[in-house]
């Protein structure tokens, strides 16, 4: 008896966006209704989704649980000043050619056969970009922190974006029988072109708002008392409002939650917040200026009853 055929990367996709809210629930992601649209069209356009916002508000998180809940697989390219080809598409195995002169040489066999040899599908090294393009099933593809990398990379990607495709000198064009789902992030440290961002839906992804941060608290640190989760909340809030070097994101809301936890805090007091402060800033200076005051005076402002 034959199996049935797969189905379609189409009818695995949420029909609405109340699914697309669910799925990612599922998967302990809360989101609101905006990203969710911004989701939902991406994913029933083909189109690439482009998100903006400061470090730590879930950019790259939604990308991975966005994977699991279309149970396919998560390619992810992080990027970095310095990025070329052989280390985001593709790559010739050098050894293994080394290996085919070799033998070609010891056999006597003519430069023509020897050449085409050389460039033959095996003997080509897949990086994500390439790898993405020759899925059987449309994996996720997450292109992480493109303001880091130089912009001529940029225009690398626009094949791979507009056609879904790479096209390879010695090989000729690979083109993806099933197009990969595209999720783009960046920190705004530099602005990206416009041609790139003509490819994709965009959307800025802000910090939540208190209650929402609330509700990810909840879920994310399950262990920490309600008053607890309130004060962390109601106090990175109020943080975020001062003129920090790096403010906490969300990711740091719930680490300090937990370790809050950890150390048996049910509510927070000066010294323990001042023992913690690493877990919420990443730099010195925003360190300081906490324990200078800081910190007891958003202390001093909770309201929590």
């Amino acid at each position: 008896m034959s199996s049935p055929p797969p189905a379609s990367p189409q009818a695995l996709l949420p029909g609405s966006i109340d699914e697309v809210v669910a799925a990612l629930a599922a998967q302990r992601y809360l989101c609101d209704r905006r990203l969710a649209t911004a989701l939902f069209l991406s994913l029933r356009m083909g189109r690439p989704l482009f998100l903006e916002g400061e470090p730590g508000v879930g950019k790259t998180e939604l990308a991975k649980v966005l994977a699991a809940a279309l149970d396919t697989k998560l390619l992810r390219l992080q990027c970095y000043e310095g990025l070329d080809v052989a280390q985001t598409a593709y790559e010739w195995n050098v050894a293994r050619q080394m290996l085919e002169i070799r033998i070609a040489e010891a056999g006597h066999q003519g430069s023509g056969e020897l050449l085409a040899s050389l460039y033959r599908r095996e003997l080509l090294i897949e990086r994500p970009l390439l790898s993405a393009l020759t899925q059987e099933r449309s994996p996720v593809l997450l292109i992480d922190e493109l303001d880091r990398a130089d912009e001529p990379f940029e225009a690398f990607l626009l094949e791979v974006l507009g056609e879904s495709q790479i096209s390879i000198p010695e090989l000729g064009t690979v083109r993806a029988s099933a197009p990969p789902i595209v999720v783009i992030t960046s920190n705004r440290t530099r602005e990206i072109h416009d041609a790139l961002k003509r490819r994709c839906l965009y959307h800025w992804l802000e910090f939540p708002s208190l209650q929402q941060e609330l509700d990810i608290v909840r879920l994310k640190a399950p262990l920490a008392s309600e008053r607890l989760s309130a004060e962390v909340v109601r106090f990175v809030q109020r943080m975020r409002g001062m003129e920090l070097f790096k403010s906490p994101g969300v990711a740091e809301t719930i680490d300090w939650a937990n370790a809050l936890v950890a150390l048996n805090a049910m509510r927070l007091d000066p010294q323990t917040v001042h023992d913690t402060l690493g877990v919420l800033l990443k730099y010195q200076d925003d360190i300081a200026r906490m324990r200078s005051g800081e910190a007891q005076r958003l202390i001093d402002e909770l309201q929590v009853p």
